[in-house]
C-alpha cells in the first residue's frame, strides 16, 4: 500500500515539478516578453510583460511566453536582387512620373514600442496570429527573426512601398538620377538629384509617421527614420546612359582636336606673316633649327648641310 501511494505521489510530483520549472522565464538584453496565461483552468489573456534583461521571473504554470526584439531594428531595401536572400532585405522598384522603373536603395530604422500597455495591445493584435514566411511557413511574430520578418513583410512593408510610390511617382527620372537627363536631350545638362532625394526622404518619413500607426492600429513602432541612400536606373536604361556618355565624350574629343588644329593653323599663319615681313628673321630661325656640329651650310645647295660622321 505504501509503495502504491509512493508511486502515485511520484507520478503527481513529477508533472508539478516540470510545471514549476516551466513557469520560470527570463529575457536577454535584446528582447522583451509578453506572457499569456495558458493553464487548464486559466483564460488566454495577457498575464504580464517581462522587461529586457530580466532575471528568472515566475510566469505561472503552463503560460506561454512571446519574446519580441527590444533593440533597434532595421529594414533594408535594395535594387540588387542578389542581396534579397537575407532576412529583412527586399528588392523595391518604383516607377517615376515618366514611366522609368527606379531601383531604391535605403534603410528604415525603428524600435518596437516597449511601453507595457502598448506591448499588450500589440500581442493581442498581432501575437495571436501567424504570417506567411519566405519558405511558405506560417509563423508568429515572436517565432525568432523569421517570424518577425514574416510579420514585417506582410503588415509593414506595404506601407513603406506605398509611401515610396506616392513620393517618387510624382517626380521625373531626371530629377532623381542626374544622368537620366541624357535620355531626354542630346546635350549634357548638369542636374542635381541630391536635393530631390533629400526631399523624397523627408516626405517618406512624414508619410510613415502618419500612416504606420493608422494602418497597424497603434503606435507599435517608434524611432522611425528612413534613409534614402540613392536611386538607380534599370540595367537597360543605365546601358543607354553609358552609351550616351561615351558618344558625348567622343564628340568632345573631336571638338577638342578641331580646336587644336585651328589654333595650330592660326599660329602657323601668324608665323608666316612675320617671316614675310622680316625675311632676315626667317633666316635666323633656320639657323637656330640647324643640328649641332655641322661643317657646311650653303643655302640654295641640295647638299647645304653636312654633318660629319661619328668616328
Amino acid at each position: 500500500m505504501r509503495i502504491a501511494l509512493a508511486v502515485i505521489g511520484t507520478l503527481i510530483a513529477i508533472p508539478l515539478l516540470i510545471g514549476v520549472i516551466g513557469g520560470l522565464e527570463r529575457t536577454s538584453g535584446g528582447e522583451v516578453a509578453v506572457v499569456r496565461d495558458g493553464g487548464p483552468l486559466d483564460d488566454n489573456k495577457v498575464r504580464q510583460v517581462i522587461d529586457p534583461g530580466s532575471g528568472l521571473t515566475w510566469v505561472g504554470l503552463w503560460s506561454s511566453t512571446h519574446p519580441y526584439p527590444a533593440q533597434q531594428r532595421f529594414y533594408t531595401i535594395t535594387a540588387d536582387a542578389r542581396r534579397a536572400t537575407a532576412l529583412g532585405v527586399d528588392v523595391v522598384t518604383v516607377p517615376s512620373s515618366d514611366g522609368v522603373n527606379l531601383g531604391i536603395e535605403g534603410t528604415l530604422y525603428f524600435t518596437l514600442n516597449l511601453d507595457q500597455d502598448t506591448l499588450k495591445r500589440f500581442d493581442d493584435k498581432y501575437g495571436t496570429r501567424t504570417f506567411r514566411a519566405q519558405d511558405d511557413q506560417s509563423l508568429y511574430p515572436w517565432d525568432g527573426d523569421e517570424g518577425w520578418s514574416a510579420f514585417f513583410g506582410q503588415a509593414v512593408r506595404p506601407v513603406i512601398d506605398n509611401a515610396l510610390r506616392g513620393q517618387i511617382g510624382t517626380m521625373r527620372c531626371a530629377e532623381l538620377v542626374s544622368s537620366c537627363a541624357l535620355l531626354e536631350s542630346a546635350s549634357l545638362k548638369p542636374q542635381d538629384g541630391n536635393a530631390s532625394i533629400a526631399k523624397v526622404q523627408e516626405a517618406v518619413n512624414a508619410s510613415l509617421a502618419r500612416d504606420l500607426p493608422a494602418t497597424l492600429g497603434g503606435e507599435f513602432l517608434t524611432g522611425l527614420r528612413f534613409t534614402l541612400v540613392k536611386v538607380t536606373l534599370p540595367v537597360e536604361v543605365q546601358q543607354a546612359v553609358d552609351r550616351s556618355l561615351a558618344a558625348s565624350a567622343a564628340v568632345s574629343e573631336a571638338q577638342a582636336r578641331v580646336a587644336q588644329a585651328k589654333a595650330e593653323s592660326a599660329a602657323n599663319q601668324a608665323r608666316q606673316d612675320g617671316y614675310d615681313k622680316c625675311p632676315a628673321c626667317a633666316e635666323i630661325e633656320k639657323l637656330k633649327s640647324l643640328p649641332q656640329g655641322i661643317t657646311v651650310y650653303a643655302p640654295g645647295n641640295p647638299q647645304s648641310v653636312v654633318v660629319p660622321a661619328r668616328p
